[in-house]
């Protein structure tokens, strides 16, 4: 099968797209033919091998896809080969074939497409459980969305507005900004050319309820400066590659909360709290409430540039390779 290789850690030019055995499946285990891959930020993090878990090279990556199941392993039920399902692994997704445990998959909703069900399960399913679990937003609240125009961070603007919120949302480019307010997003604010301290107080001088941070750097301090007293930030990333350095006195005046995200524990921790917010999005995707915006499509040879276009901040919601 053809996929991409990753043999030595590095920027996304090491990887090799290459005919490579297929991998063997075993019990519990189902094969899928991939027919869409997409491209997130963490990617490019486990190429160089400065992600927070280790994949021991040589190493297949890509960790969201959607396809069709080709055979299922001893003890495998509810699945079929036919089925249409999305899934995710940690890696082994840009490539022709991926072999996955059953519970990693989910079935395709009629209606929804390859790419558009590729595109949906970690940016959505990081920024719902955000939103809906961690920040527990409530409708009328005011949420603060920092890197908005990026895979996540477009999924969390469709989706604060979903659950009710009123959404600023904050980039670094006009055109991720407009592609925001098409996604429902009332106030914009550009990174790049204003200060993002003076922008949130003008925009909102009583304060927010929410900040939903995925960028880090600079723009952390002046986004929890922007906080009401009670407020909550999120911390789910550090897309400037910087993590912060908060004042604390910043937090004790305020009276903030300060709250992380990461898919793994919460899936440990909070279980119950997974199912349901699991249930609710796969409604949302189902009835068409809510649809990742994919701005880039990339073949699977051109997998290199897929993972430099995200790589160099210029994804604008998600990217997808095409597998077939």
């Amino acid at each position: 099968m053809l996929a991409a290789v990753c043999a030595e850690y590095g920027d996304p030019e090491v990887l090799e797209v290459k005919e490579i055995d297929t991998p063997p499946i075993g019990p519990d285990l189902v094969r899928v033919r991939v027919r869409a891959a997409a491209v997130n930020f963490p990617d490019v993090l486990v190429i160089a091998n400065t992600y927070q878990v280790t994949a021991p090279v040589p190493f297949v990556p890509g960790s969201e896809f959607a396809g069709v199941v080709e055979e299922v392993g001893a003890g495998v039920t509810g699945l079929a080969p036919g089925d249409r399902v999305a899934g995710t692994v940690f890696v082994g997704a840009f490539a022709q074939q991926v072999v996955c445990r059953a519970e990693s998959l989910r079935p395709i909703p009629d209606g929804v497409d390859d790419r558009s069900a590729a595109a949906f399960v970690v940016a959505h399913r990081t920024s719902y459980h955000v939103l809906r679990s961690i920040a527990q937003v409530k409708p009328g609240e005011r949420v603060v969305v920092l890197g908005a125009g990026g895979g996540v961070g477009l999924a969390a603007v469709q989706l604060a507005v979903a659950l009710g919120a009123e959404v600023t949302a904050v980039a670094n480019s006009s055109d991720k900004l407009q592609i925001a307010a098409v996604n429902g997003a009332t106030t914009l604010i550009d990174n790049a050319t204003e200060d993002l301290r003076k922008a949130l107080k003008a925009a909102h001088p009583g304060g927010v309820d929410v900040v939903v941070d995925m960028v880090g750097g600079d723009l952390s301090e002046a986004a929890l400066r922007a906080l009401r007293f009670d407020g909550r930030f999120v911390t789910v990333g550090y897309a400037s590659g910087t993590i912060p350095r908060i004042p604390l006195n910043l937090v004790l005046l305020k009276g903030a909360h300060i709250m992380g995200f990461q898919m793994r524990d919460f899936a440990t921790h909070r279980p119950d709290d997974l199912a349901r917010d699991d249930r609710e999005l796969t409604e949302l995707l189902a009835s068409g409430a809510v649809r990742p915006h994919i701005g880039a499509v990339f073949a699977l040879d051109d997998t290199v540039a897929a993972l430099r276009h995200v790589a160099d901040g210029k994804a604008v919601g998600k990217v997808v390779l095409d597998v077939r």
